[in-house]
């Protein structure tokens, strides 16, 4: 998702609310966690073969190669 379209959908919703993401616990029940955001970041992410996602770059290097993509990141 590109931020354009992120702010295209938050647009149509009340400001006011309380802004939260989700994600699988992957426990037993399947439980889907869901946290407050407490900040919006840049930052550079890479593909983790072991989890067949991407993961937070620790280099710090913001340099956008094969490997790693300048990202906003929701925590």
């Amino acid at each position: 998702m590109k931020v354009i379209e992120l702010i295209n959908l938050l647009i149509k919703m009340d400001p006011d609310a309380e802004v939260h993401y989700a994600y699988p616990s992957r426990d037993h029940w399947r439980t889907v966690l869901a946290p407050k955001v407490r900040k919006v970041e840049e930052g550079v992410v890479e593909h983790n073969g072991y989890h067949d996602m991407d993961e937070v770059s620790e280099c710090g290097d913001v340099a956008e190669t094969d490997e790693q993509t300048e990202v906003v990141i929701l925590e």
